[in-house]
């Protein structure tokens, strides 16, 4: 079963509890940290996807909306907050849902099926797609998912390489990550996602992959572990 990896952002301990406490009475939800602030939330975020987000609207320093609107590639949202005016302006911004505190398990549920009904569909159109077009040297060059070894991040950009051939495009690993099959592709360092069918062999410290040896991140020992 495919599980929505997700965060909490929110600043009141009691509220986390909660929502943490809801997460794991879901077996399709995976919590992937809990951030006190935006600027934490969006650290995290420049070097990993989620496809889910619990966000309050009243946080310290940046605000919940503010932070939205901030994001070039949002996950799916739902708004956690305890003030309903905001309702009108979340739904504007394509939030998945509006959860007024305090609510229920069974509310909660609600919306996570809402996200999980359509993530479902996004993962299916995926998993039959099997190419995606890049931009290169300012033309759009079809990549087929079968062929790619791996993609390494270069700071603004992307250098994929596939059995035949290097690619440099203006893309952050977040963003490719984002386009790429869940199933085929794992990320392995923050700077490196691999394709599985690629894999030769591997250790704790680095994974061979078409014959290029690639580094094992500290955060993602237990990926390989995994599959």
């Amino acid at each position: 079963m495919h599980r929505l990896t997700c965060i909490i952002v929110e600043d009141e301990p009691l509220a986390v509890k909660v929502l943490t406490n809801y997460i794991s009475q879901v077996p399709f939800l995976e919590l992937k940290g809990a951030f006190k602030n935006a600027i934490d939330a969006t650290s995290f975020l420049r070097v990993n996807t989620v496809e889910l987000m619990f966000l309050d609207i009243h946080l310290p320093g940046l605000r919940g909306m503010a932070f939205l609107k901030s994001l070039i590639q949002p996950p799916a949202v739902i708004i956690t907050t305890a003030y309903h005016q905001y309702a009108v302006e979340g739904f504007d911004l394509n939030v998945a849902d509006y959860l007024l505190k305090p609510f229920e398990f069974e509310r909660f549920l609600a919306a996570v099926n809402k996200v999980k009904s359509t993530d479902s569909r996004i993962v299916t159109e995926k998993e039959i797609r099997e190419f995606l077009f890049l931009s290169v040297q300012k033309k759009k060059v079809k990549i087929h998912f079968n062929e790619i070894a791996y993609i390494e991040s270069q700071r603004d950009y992307v250098k994929i390489v596939t059995t035949k051939n290097e690619y440099i495009s203006k893309l952050s690993t977040v963003e490719i990550e984002s386009l790429l099959p869940k199933t085929r592709f794992k990320r392995v360092h923050r700077s490196f996602i691999i394709s599985i069918n690629m894999i030769q062999s591997y250790s704790a410290e680095s994974v061979e992959v078409n014959g290029a040896l690639i580094p094992i991140g500290r955060m993602y020992k237990d990926v390989l572990e995994n599959l």
